[in-house]
């Protein structure tokens, strides 16, 4: 891993009914969940779809992840983007902790 980058995976389903919902969301992040993002040390951040799976991938570059993942979930903006978002999306894994929606995926391997 490089100096002061953590990379980030994570897996989640769609709703199928609500596939297109959440693509028409996410073409127009609103502007504050974005810069709360970057203001807690996520770049690069990425969500590729398939079908009805999702997988969303980001670097981090602070030095206390948790922290700033908890400052994200206490951003009233983003908290409102989730009311949007979090219905569109479904556990994948029956073994998820209850009420987490995306699963994190282990790295096997990285090309510098």
């Amino acid at each position: 891993m490089e100096q002061g980058i953590e990379r980030h995976a994570l897996i989640v389903g769609i709703e199928p009914s609500r596939r297109e919902e959440y693509l028409r969301l996410h073409a127009a992040v609103w502007p504050q969940v974005e810069a709360t993002l970057s203001a807690c040390n996520v770049t690069n951040y990425t969500i590729f779809v398939r079908g009805e799976v999702l997988v969303a991938y980001y670097e981090y570059t602070g030095t206390d992840h948790d922290a700033d993942m908890a400052r994200i979930g206490e951003d009233p903006v983003t908290c409102e983007w989730w009311t949007h978002t979090d219905p569109c999306q479904v556990p994948l894994f029956a073994d998820q902790p209850a009420g987490e929606r995306w699963a994190p995926l282990a790295e096997v391997w990285h090309l510098p």
